[in-house]
């Protein structure tokens, strides 16, 4: 090999100070104005098996994903899967994880279902996507609640959820059962705007034996800004051997019943009210 007289007799002894150089960090640039090489054919010589200080080295956006796909492929992941997983080439992935050993092959029924399984989770995935933004597209249809429609939707939920008074047995009574959050938050919204005063409402529980009734109890009671020793005594549900109960975990809390004293008069109102409606809806019908 010719080097230039004088400047590079020693290859050798120059290819040392390199890699000394390059071992304690220098950029190549440093090397190349620390050794007076201007030749970078040359300089690539000098340094070549040495690989550059971890500051030298540019950020890669794909960094992230490199190191994901090698993870995945370290746990037998085939190309198509980590391809469905990440979103990127098949070309990139094979260049990050080349030199991992390749998985054990699987049997095809065994890939065809779990392809199926991640087309599936996609599809679900997608699907949900759709339905939360037509839900929030339908609540800001909304807009804001007048008093006349806080009125009408909560005779409407009376109805169809409180207690109703029969031609066998006269209970004008208002009693509401729920165990949806923001049904009782409604109901109560609505029992403020016909001036009824918290004094006269009455709490209770109602909820299943196998189920946690002090948490419930003061859930609810957070839930309607009451102290939860004012509640009155927890009706519980016996268990039923022969039914499989859905209703179960930490956010079972059974339902609130709500109970309006001396309430007979606004139950006739209610009723007259829900009445009037119905009265109107033929008219309404196209």
């Amino acid at each position: 090999m010719a080097h230039a007289p004088g400047k590079y007799a020693d290859f050798e002894d120059l290819r040392e100070r390199a890699i000394a150089l390059r071992r304690a960090g220098l950029s190549r640039r440093q090397i190349r104005d620390r050794l007076h090489v201007d030749n970078n054919d040359i300089l690539n010589r000098l340094l070549e098996g040495e690989p550059p200080p971890e500051w030298t080295r540019r950020p890669n956006a794909k960094d992230g994903l490199r190191d994901k796909a090698r993870e995945l492929r370290l746990q037998g992941w085939t190309y198509d899967r980590i391809q469905v997983e990440l979103g990127c080439s098949k070309s990139s992935i094979s260049l990050w994880v080349r030199d991992l050993p390749k998985p054990e092959r699987r049997d095809p029924s065994e890939q065809a279902k779990l392809a199926a399984r991640k087309r599936w989770e996609h599809e679900l995935a997608v699907r949900d996507q759709a339905r939360q933004q037509t839900k929030a597209a339908a609540a800001q249809e909304v807009g804001e609640m007048s008093d006349r429609d806080l009125f009408m939707a909560g005779v409407a939920l009376y109805w169809a959820e409180g207690t109703k008074d029969k031609p066998y047995g006269r209970r004008e009574t208002v009693i509401f059962v729920n165990s949806d959050p923001g049904v009782v938050q409604l109901y109560l919204a609505w029992l403020s705007l016909l001036d009824v005063e918290a004094e006269r409402l009455q709490y209770r529980v109602m909820i299943h034996m196998t189920a946690d009734v002090e948490a419930a109890k003061h859930y609810w009671a957070d839930l309607v800004g009451v102290d939860a020793a004012t509640f009155q005594r927890t009706t519980i549900k016996k268990h039923n051997p022969k039914t499989v109960r859905k209703n179960v975990g930490e956010n079972y809390r059974g339902c609130l019943v709500i109970r309006v004293s001396q309430g007979a008069e606004l139950y006739r109102r209610i009723e007259g009210w829900w009445n009037g409606m119905v009265a109107q809806a033929p008219a309404r019908l196209r």
